[in-house]
């Protein structure tokens, strides 16, 4: 196999995973919502997100700046 189709692989069975345990998610969302933890996993998540976001561009950047001058 591949390494795309072993990534894949692992992102569905992660899915199916969470899907199977959404009621405990709930409940753990809920309780976290109550001591107003939710807030601090919203921020970490998005934070990753952008930092994700900020070096696909940069990479994004680099590789146009390689074609034009190459």
């Amino acid at each position: 196999m591949n390494k795309f189709t072993r990534i894949l692989m692992l992102i569905v069975s992660l899915g199916l995973t969470l899907t199977t345990q959404a009621q405990q998610q709930a409940d753990m969302a809920d309780l976290m919502r109550s001591n107003g933890k939710i807030y601090v996993v919203v921020a970490v998540c998005m934070t990753i997100l952008i930092g994700l976001f900020l070096y696909v561009w940069m990479i994004d950047r680099k590789l146009t700046r390689m074609e034009k001058g190459g």
